[in-house]
């Protein structure tokens, strides 16, 4: 018995072998892409952020000039930011109070609920889409549907997208108009909470309000928690509205910085700037993130605490 098993030693490692190999092969497309598509760029756009790179020449080091002169030198990279704070500072609390009224209400629906929840889902799924913001764009134009439905009614029309004061509310209103995937996330922390809850607070004379307070927002911070994470997230991100319905105007006043961002490097082919702004948001989101996970020590509530 000895024998055999110091003999089929070498072959048992030899299988083992094979089967390490055909896993890295079978692995070796996501590596492939994971290191040349995603590892790579973000490396080099770290090293180009401190480099001078028009995209034809050799990138030429300068340290940290690129980020001295977006903090001391360029007003723009600070109209940028306070645009983008104020749409994603109102589009995202906009977004998660209406999917949340929306899911409350889905969550009551028994017939036909899947057929709603795709029909409200549909804007997540084509909202940021081309299309949609030109479709958009169309909608609050000078000769858009919205002026059209207030000549109607004999309300005074406005240029909308014309405006400083109101074309940036155009596109913080298409980001709270996309709440589709929140929406479901919610729905499926409403469908989790136990109905024993409700129902031993009905016994003791807990109102709706009172269960919606008590019992709904607490059991439903976690949900509240990870939506809050990834709309903040895809918000200080935002990009096709500003460029595609507004390019950035008027005055400024929709120059998001990811648009910002887009024309350094693609129109004043200020790539090493363009990469050091990357970076710059990558850490204000960073913060952002991890604010939001220290404050969920107070505010989130888990099941088995």
């Amino acid at each position: 018995m000895m024998a055999n098993h110091v003999l089929t030693q070498p072959k048992r490692r030899k299988y083992r072998q094979y089967d390490n190999k055909m896993g890295y092969l079978f692995l070796s497309p996501f590596i492939i892409g994971t290191v040349m598509l995603t590892l790579f760029p973000i490396l080099y756009s770290f090293y180009l952020s401190f480099t001078e790179f028009n995209m034809v020449g050799t990138p030429s080091w300068i340290g940290m000039e690129n980020y001295q002169e977006a903090f001391t030198n360029d007003p723009k990279f600070w109209d940028a930011m306070k645009v983008t704070f104020l749409y994603a500072g109102t589009g995202v609390p906009i977004r998660l109070v209406f999917a949340l009224l929306i899911a409350l209400v889905l969550n009551k629906v028994v017939e036909a609920a899947g057929i709603y929840r795709t029909l409200l889902y549909l804007p997540s799924i084509v909202g940021g889409s081309i299309g949609v913001a030109i479709m958009w764009r169309q909608l609050f134009g000078n000769d858009g549907a919205v002026n059209s439905i207030l000549a109607t009614f004999g309300l005074p029309t406005h240029a909308w997208l014309g405006d400083p004061n109101t074309a940036i509310w155009t596109l913080v209103v298409l980001y709270g108009w996309q709440f589709g995937s929140s929406m479901l996330i919610f729905l499926a922390g409403l469908r989790n909470i136990p109905t024993n809850y409700y129902e031993a607070s009905a016994v003791d004379g807990a109102s709706k309000l009172q269960q919606f307070f008590r019992i709904t927002i607490p059991m439903l911070t976690p949900v509240i928690l990870f939506n809050t994470v990834m709309q903040t997230i895809q918000g200080f991100m935002a990009f096709t509205p500003s460029f595609i319905i507004t390019q950035g105007g008027p005055v400024n006043s929709t120059l998001l910085y990811i648009l910002y961002m887009y024309r350094n490097a693609f129109e004043f082919f200020k790539m090493g700037y363009a990469s050091a702004l990357a970076w710059i948001m990558l850490v204000i989101i960073a913060i952002f993130t991890a604010l939001i996970f220290k404050s969920s020590e107070y505010w989130v509530h888990y099941e088995d605490n």
